[in-house]
């Protein structure tokens, strides 16, 4: 294949949608549904795929009464019929999904054994419910994601901090819905797809404590509220535990995975031609270093056919972390981590890649992602800027921006965290 600008763009596309689909609720979602109980069906839920995941529960058991409310981001609702959906502030939250919490906590409770909390959970949940632990205020939580969000932790350590300072997260919803039947239908957006950290593990058992969050503050010299501070020290009732036998009938079904987009887009990568290679599905890391790193393996494709021959496609999922500091740039990870891969590839020939979040916004613009070509170093000094400049500033979105190459999906309404696409030719 002759592979020009115009056909490398594309195929990077089919690859990102192929990942994105694979993970759509309304295909996905139906295979995964328990037996029908005797008694109610609640249904619960948080995530920026809460609101399709609950129209494809109703597709998908069209005569079973259900009643429910599921909370999700602003511009992601669809419609439903029997479950209510409300939208509220992403990735910080507001008192839209405070009282959505609220009331989700209050719909569990006062059940019987006979009957079944459907529970829908995928990536953003956790700050989308934020219900905060007795004596914290919405503001101190908020104050809290701020901080969160610019320090560079990771998204695992993020979430340990955020469920000790919950009523809600941290297995709390699954002990309140005791002695009820409780499935968790969940969309994996962090890496490794550990149950606690997605959304926060409302519905499984915490692993972690007080003083692992207290140690994560104090890695990252995270300034916190006097009060939020009080309550780590206090650390007067900790998260549900492996054990609690309020967590016995709580089941927890994953029904889509980093992986498995990452193993559909290597099946559309493999009819186009191309030699595919998941390099792993949880990278982390800061964003322009991990560019830097993946444009070494581009690299040897391209001198050394190692780790695989070309014309190949790197492909690789996780969430990296964007460190501020003081700026106030506009750009994603994403942005940021494939400026970072076009700084170091230095205009290499025959190289072109896609980075994009896969619930269509990276960071807090309106792009999904965007797309390196060979050309772009020249093409960002020809419109007047410094590459090297740009990404110290975390000014990534204005540079794709500047050259047409932002990835514009709209909302997906999944969400299996960050897709990298690498297409050595």
């Amino acid at each position: 294949m002759d592979w020009d600008d115009a056909t490398a763009r594309a195929a990077l596309r089919r690859m990102f949608d192929a990942a994105v689909r694979s993970a759509d609720p309304r295909a996905m979602l139906a295979p995964h549904l328990p037996g029908r109980p005797a008694g109610r069906v609640v249904v619960v839920g948080a995530g920026k795929s809460a609101a399709v995941m609950a129209a494809a529960l109703e597709d998908a058991w069209p005569d079973v009464p259900m009643t429910g409310l599921v909370v999700t981001r602003y511009g992601h609702a669809v419609t439903t019929a029997h479950i209510e959906v409300v939208e509220a502030s992403h990735p910080v939250p507001d008192a839209a999904g405070e009282s959505a919490a609220a009331r989700i906590l209050a719909l569990v409770q006062g059940l019987t054994a006979d009957d079944l909390v459907l529970a829908l959970i995928s990536g953003g949940g956790s700050a989308l419910m934020p219900l905060a632990a007795p004596g914290l205020t919405l503001a101190d939580k908020q104050a809290v994601n701020r901080a969160l969000l610019a320090c560079g932790a990771t998204i695992n350590e993020m979430n340990v901090v955020r469920r000790h300072l919950s009523a809600i997260k941290g297995g709390r919803l699954a002990a309140a819905a005791h002695p009820a039947r409780m499935v968790t239908l969940a969309i994996s957006d962090v890496p490794g797809d550990d149950p606690a950290a997605i959304a926060s593990g409302p519905t499984v058992p915490d692993p972690s404590s007080f003083a692992d969050a207290r140690a994560i503050v104090a890695r990252y010299g995270i300034a916190l509220p006097d009060v939020v501070r009080a309550h780590l020290e206090a650390a007067a009732e900790e998260t549900p535990k492996p054990g609690d036998p309020r967590l016995a009938r709580a089941e927890y079904r994953m029904i889509a995975t980093p992986l498995m987009s990452l193993e559909a887009a290597a099946a559309e990568a493999r009819a186009l031609g191309l030699n595919p290679i998941i390099l792993g599905d949880a990278l982390e890391g800061e964003a322009r270093e991990a560019g830097t790193l993946l444009a070494g393996i581009a690299r040897s494709v391209a001198a050394h056919g190692q780790p695989i021959a070309s014309p190949a496609v790197l492909l690789s999922g996780g969430e990296t972390t964007v460190t501020l500091g003081g700026a106030k740039g506009a750009g994603g990870r994403n942005g940021e981590c494939l400026l970072g891969l076009a700084a170091a590839l230095a205009g290499h020939s025959g190289i072109w890649a896609l980075m994009a979040d896969t619930d269509g916004i990276d960071g807090s613009e309106d792009n999904a992602g965007a797309v390196a070509t060979p050309d772009t170093l020249a093409r960002i000094r020809a419109a007047g800027s410094d590459p090297l400049a740009a990404l110290s500033a975390h000014r990534s979105h204005d540079v794709f921006k500047t050259l047409g190459d932002l990835v514009v999906t709209g909302p997906t309404l999944t969400n299996v965290n960050d897709f990298r696409a690498i297409l050595v030719t």
